[in-house]
């Protein structure tokens, strides 16, 4: 057996230097690593909440329980991806720009460690891992706040499906593994871009690096005023052109954005130390001088930086409102399919004349007969009485009228846009019995009357229309005089074609409505439970294996439809989690993103701010001008980049009431609501990092 060597002990100490080196090179990036979570914490909690929000968005890809909800939810994953992948590269923006900010500031350091003798290697190394050990540090509490956002939207989206919702505490393998993979490709690509910067970079380039300003663009004063003005013209222009709403404007307008932000900030940003030059009585107003030579030296390093950030607020704000209105035209849609089954076809029968009657159109059964009996919807009501219970049905016609009056009058005194050329018309009977179905009260036609049934949005309309001197309403519809009576605005299947007409109806006496050419055959079925997705996708088997046909939106000659009420429900709840979620995803991160780089370098001009500040109190000014001063300051700073997106999303977003529908944007989802509620989150955000940021300035530098 051999014997173990006398060895001194300080040979064993530098038997290894290697390991020693690579031990000391570890603990000071855990100290500077702790450093910089402290001096950036907002940038430290940023990263915290984006894996916390790529953790949840990503579980709700991998949650079986969820995807099984609705067949139209197995478009969710894909949906999910693209917008993380969105969210990866700005999360990989907002890493790359902090690394490369923080490399700026603690550039003399790095110098120094050179110069002490360490090889551009060990420096770079020392710089990654302490970023490395900053974004580890972030993952894992972040993947544990992703699995309660994960468990809230989870409760979302049960809610919105009609199931209820019990807590339940679980970790995703999965989604925590493509959280991962996300998080090393953020990583790698800011430390490869790092790497190379430093590896670059001589002694004297890393000890002046931070002296390194963005330099500004224009220099001559009247280009500068040429281009301010002909990138408001831009502005103006994009903004136009967003309203227009069509795709190829849309792009343009979004051109002319970009055009806009970066030209209004770079000559801005330009201008305003010179106009300050020239006009010296402003400049030494109150605090204005403090103001403009720190807001003058921001935007001389800051132009492209504000330009872009102020772009990725407009983003914000649009995908906000965008989210919040299709959030309404899903709950909109859904709302208005007031049967549990609804089925119409204007396929009403071979070998028939336009004048036949209703009866010979099904198979010469009588209108008032069961169902059951009535051949046209026989398999239907087959299926629904085998597998559900039925509480009512009905099977009717609706007829047009023979020319289209009223629907000429609401063309041209509102924003209706007509689908059928003439007016439809149900009998007064038929009306009844769907009233009596739904439960509403009886509607009441006077002898000589004729009613009306409408979206809520056309009723003044149409009450006025019966006051118009220009029209005759008492012998429009037919030879017999009849007035127009009630106006009712109930929920009854007239958002979109194929229903009880088209926004509205004519309710005519049954031996009136019976003259006209029939157009169309439905079936109506209210069932004491839910139809299930499978019940409802046999249904649109026997739909579409029938004959009842849909070509196209605009042949009014050959479609039919076919709706469920639960249906609707299934499919309002998978649109927001397939177009409102995603929205709101990127809205949210693209918020923390922007809002971090701005206060990152405000907290970075602490030391500065600290040094300005006590030269001004031993100059005797008082602390509650300088608490002024500091406001006036964070006021300029922050408003700067957020006020030019508010004149793009303010006409935007109330230009809405002239994109969709106009019964869509009516009550609590009006324009001003949604604008409202808009703005008010995204200042609820706003001021969380700008409350922080002025709270941690003025305890350090007001002392």
């Amino acid at each position: 057996m051999l014997s173990k060597p006398n060895t001194p002990d300080c040979a064993i100490r530098t038997a290894n230097p290697d390991r020693q080196k690579n031990s000391l090179s570890l603990k000071i990036s855990f100290r500077n690593a702790r450093r910089q979570a402290k001096d950036y914490l907002v940038y430290f909690v940023t990263i915290v909440m984006a894996a916390a929000l790529i953790y949840s968005f990503n579980g709700l890809v991998f949650s079986k329980e969820l995807l099984e909800l609705s067949v139209r939810m197995a478009y969710l994953p894909a949906m999910i991806v693209f917008a993380s992948v969105v969210v990866v590269c700005i999360i990989g923006w907002l890493v790359n720009y902090t690394t490369g900010f923080m490399l700026s500031r603690r550039s003399r350091e790095l110098g120094t460690y050179m110069l002490i003798g360490l090889e551009p290697k060990q420096v770079t190394g020392l710089f990654m891992k302490e970023n490395l050990i900053i974004g580890i540090a972030a993952f894992v509490p972040g993947t544990l706040m992703g699995s309660l956002l994960f468990q809230a939207l989870r409760a979302i989206l049960l809610t919105l499906f009609g199931i209820s919702y019990h807590f339940r505490l679980s970790f995703s393998p999965k989604a925590g593994g493509l959280t991962l993979v996300y998080f090393v490709l953020i990583y790698l690509f800011a430390q490869l871009k790092c790497r190379k910067r430093i590896r670059s970079m001589k002694i004297h380039d890393l000890i002046y690096y931070e002296k390194i300003n963005e330099d500004e663009v224009i220099q001559k004063s009247s280009r500068r005023r040429r281009i301010f003005v002909i990138s408001i013209v831009f502005g103006i222009m994009g903004t136009l052109l967003l309203m227009v709403g069509s795709t190829i404007p849309s792009f343009a307008g979004a051109a002319c954005i970009i055009v806009f932000l970066y030209g209004f900030f770079i000559s801005f940003s330009s201008g305003v130390p010179a106009w300050f030059e020239s006009r010296p009585e402003k400049k030494y107003r109150r605090q204005t001088l403090l103001v403009f030579r720190t807001l003058s030296a921001k935007l001389a390093s800051m132009g492209i930086v504000m330009a872009t950030i102020s772009l990725l607020f407009t983003a914000v704000l649009i995908s906000l409102g965008l989210g919040m209105l299709f959030s309404r035209m899903f709950h909109f849609r859904a709302e208005q399919c007031c049967f549990d089954l609804f089925v119409s076809d204007t396929d009403i029968g071979v070998g028939f004349a336009e004048t036949d009657s209703f009866e010979q159109r099904i198979d010469c059964t009588d209108a008032n007969t069961d169902i059951t009996a009535a051949g046209k919807f026989r398999e239907y009501a087959d299926y629904l009485h085998t597998n559900l219970s039925v509480a009512d049905e009905l099977q009717y016609p609706l007829y047009l009228s023979e020319d289209g009056v009223l629907t000429d009058y609401l063309e041209a005194n509102t924003r209706y846009s007509s689908f059928y050329a003439a007016d439809m018309v149900m009998k007064y009977s038929d009306y009844a019995a769907l009233r009596a179905m739904l439960g509403y009260p009886q509607a009441v036609m006077e002898p000589g009357q004729y009613l009306v049934h409408c979206m809520p949005w056309l009723k003044n309309a149409i009450e006025k229309y019966s006051l118009s001197a220009e029209y005759d309403t008492s012998v429009i519809y037919t030879k017999e005089k009849l007035a127009q009576g009630n106006v009712y605005t109930e929920i009854f299947n007239q958002y979109l074609w194929g229903g009880n007409g088209y926004n509205f109806i004519l309710i005519l006496p049954d031996d009136v409505a019976g003259k006209y050419a029939m157009h169309s055959i439905c079936y109506a079925v209210m069932t004491d439970e839910e139809i299930q997705e499978e019940q409802y996708y046999d249904l649109r088997e026997i739909f579409y294996r029938t004959g009842t046909s849909h070509t196209g939106i605009f042949d009014v000659e050959n479609y039919g439809t076919i709706e469920a009420r639960s249906q609707k429900k299934r499919a309002e709840a998978s649109e927001v989690a397939m177009f409102v979620f995603p929205l709101y995803y990127l809205a949210l991160i693209l918020t923390m993103t922007t809002v971090t780089i701005l206060t990152i370098h405000q907290l970075s001009e602490m030391s500065r701010y600290r040094q300005q500040f006590t030269l001004l109190r031993k100059f005797g000014m008082e602390p509650r001008e300088m608490v002024k001063a500091l406001r006036a300051q964070f006021a300029v700073y922050y408003a700067m980049p957020a006020v030019p997106p508010l004149f793009i999303t303010v006409p935007f977003i109330l230009n809405f009431e002239n994109i969709v529908e106009p019964e869509i944007m009516t009550g609590t989802g009006g324009a001003l609501m949604i604008l409202a509620v808009t703005l008010g989150l995204f200042a609820a955000v706003y001021a969380v990092y700008i409350l922080s940021a002025y709270t941690g300035l003025k305890r350090n530098v007001l002392v």
